[in-house]
């Protein structure tokens, strides 16, 4: 296990307020899941989480999106995403077409060879996922979705 990810929740103490031990903990978890499913999608389809994730949000809107609307939902900067899109159009993997009524703006999609190649990495993306809770019974599982999921309210709530 790698060090550098302990020290994010070795910084609290138990004199700490008990929420703060356990967002530095929550933090920790996303940190290793997450440094794993790069390293996957790395090894096996040489690939990073930003394409990854570009590709994912392509193939829930198959008519396309607008370089803007990707940038809004990655929530990155236009140029990550451009660069992110020149990539995988020069591989073949998406492709950008006009919008009519707008000479200056384009959609972006997968194409058929990104679609199948996105259905390849999200297959395995999954399993790299439920891999890294399979500590936990189906109903420890649901029990930490359900209280997760009253934290997200909480913030939403907040706003």
């Amino acid at each position: 296990m790698n060090v550098e990810f302990l020290d994010l929740e070795a910084r609290a103490h138990s004199e700490h307020a008990q929420a703060l031990r356990l967002w530095l903990r929550l933090l920790t978890c996303s940190q290793l899941i997450e440094k794993r499913v790069r390293a996957g999608l790395r090894e096996h389809f040489e690939t990073t989480l930003p394409r990854f994730d570009l590709m994912a949000q392509l193939e829930r809107h198959p008519e396309g999106l607008k370089m803007k609307e990707l940038s809004q939902r990655l929530m990155v900067t236009g140029g990550n995403v451009t660069g992110i899109t020149d990539q995988l159009v020069a591989e073949g993997l998406v492709e950008r077409v006009g919008v009519e009524g707008d000479r200056r703006a384009f959609l972006v999609r997968l194409t058929p060879e990104g679609r199948s190649s996105f259905e390849r990495m999200a297959g395995q993306h999954e399993q790299w996922i439920v891999q890294a809770f399979e500590g936990l019974t189906p109903r420890e599982l649901d029990q930490l979705h359900r209280l997760l999921g009253k934290v997200k309210q909480h913030q939403l709530d907040l706003e």
